[in-house]
């Protein structure tokens, strides 16, 4: 059972269950099952450049940042007792979001998938382009 937690600033119009919908099959194509847990956060762009310079030291906002729990390539840790494993959250701001889809000339559906498949690449330590 793959467990998706969806959490959108109000002003924006998202689609959680498309969201949620995306990640899992993310994770499947990726061949990850079973009892995982991952966060979908979108939020504005100020609270973004806050995040962005807290934890990378960048004095701007960016699209997306993914914060890992676990490293499921690591063996060294103890499962939790629940035996979940818990990738992290990737978060999303969303005006960046439609700016990105309008450069792109897609639409924002697909800009959110493309973004949400990148930020779980990072989660599952995958290396990317």
């Amino acid at each position: 059972m793959i467990n998706v937690l969806v959490s959108a600033d109000p002003r924006y119009n998202i689609d959680k269950s498309a969201i949620k919908s995306v990640v899992i099959d993310a994770l499947l194509k990726h061949r990850i099952g079973g009892k995982v847990e991952v966060g979908v956060n979108i939020i504005g762009d100020r609270k973004m450049h806050e995040l962005n310079r807290k934890y990378r030291g960048m004095d701007s906002t960016t699209d997306i940042l993914s914060f890992a729990l676990e490293d499921p390539l690591d063996t060294g840790f103890v499962a939790a007792p629940d035996l979940w494993l818990r990738l992290g959250d990737i978060v999303l701001s969303y005006p960046q979001v439609v700016e990105d889809a309008s450069l792109d000339g897609i639409s924002i559906d697909e800009e959110i998938k493309f973004l949400i498949d990148h930020g779980l690449k990072h989660l599952l330590c995958l290396q990317h382009d």
